[in-house]
């Protein structure tokens, strides 16, 4: 093992724009920036401690490897900027940069986006929170996709065989839950799966147990199915074990709808 050849800076400040600038591989504890704008300057590997810049602009530079540690990044912009690896702890920064900061590479991406969640979960910001993970989700489904699919080399080379069969059953169970629940994120989709339910209830009970030529009896089981599915009305012609399916759905979907609300609240 040899040196990294980190360099620390301490308690520096910027005075004056900052451009073709090399800052590889730097320490910077306590540096300060106001309103400095900052173009084609390499970052690469550094890391900011209780870093102060506001209002600062970010214009092609490369912040790859880059930790950012109860940084002050409020009102700073970022424009081409490279966060490939970056990561965020109890830094405070706008949100916005989930929309000009991504990572091309969903897999890149999706990492980018957690890693800013973390961090917005650790200062208490729940609105950029589930703005982060919106786009996690989206980034890890588009992964995951191209995991099993895609013909670009990359990942045929990385997911052959038994791997790129897991993937694709990571990628199966997270559209299912998505399409359930949202993977945890969306009170409505579970709302509409409980629908999808209630209506397959009244089919069956409908089917079986009613008049299926009759429009009106249709109706009429829609309207006792929330019984059915709340366990109010359990019928004696019901098999056990249509009962038994029906009470297991019901704690599943009500387990999902407090694991939405714990969420929701633990943000906050």
């Amino acid at each position: 093992m040899k040196n990294s050849g980190r360099e620390k800076l301490s308690d520096k400040k910027f005075d004056n724009s900052v451009c073709d600038e090399d800052f590889t591989n730097k320490l910077f504890e306590r540096l300060v920036a106001l309103r400095i704008e900052f173009k084609n300057v390499d970052f690469r590997y550094c890391i900011f401690d209780a870093a102060y810049i506001r209002n600062c602009s970010f214009r092609d530079c490369n912040f790859t490897g880059c930790k950012f540690l109860s940084c002050n990044l409020v009102g700073t912009s970022f424009e081409g900027c490279n966060f490939n690896y970056a990561i965020f702890e109890k830094t405070q920064i706008d949100n916005d940069i989930l929309e000009v900061g991504c990572p091309g590479p969903e897999n890149l991406k999706l990492k980018f986006a957690r890693s800013l969640r973390l961090n917005y979960q650790q200062i208490g910001d729940s609105k950029s929170a589930n703005k982060a993970m919106s786009i996690e989700l989206q980034a890890t489904g588009e992964h995951l996709h191209k995991a099993w699919s895609s013909k670009e080399s990359y990942y045929r080379n990385k997911y052959q065989g038994i791997k790129r069969f897991k993937v694709f059953s990571e990628w199966l169970e997270f559209k299912l839950l998505d399409i359930i629940w949202g993977n945890g994120e969306s009170a409505w989709k579970l709302c509409r799966a409980v629908l999808v339910v209630l209506f397959i209830i009244s089919l069956i009970h409908n089917i079986g147990f009613g008049d299926p030529t009759l429009v009106k009896s249709y109706f009429e089981a829609l309207l006792i199915s929330p019984q059915l599915f709340l366990g109010i009305d359990k019928p004696s012609t019901y098999p056990k074990l249509y009962l038994s399916a029906i009470f297991l759905i019901r704690l599943i979907m009500f387990g999902f709808f407090m694991s939405i609300l714990i969420k929701r609240f633990n943000r906050r």
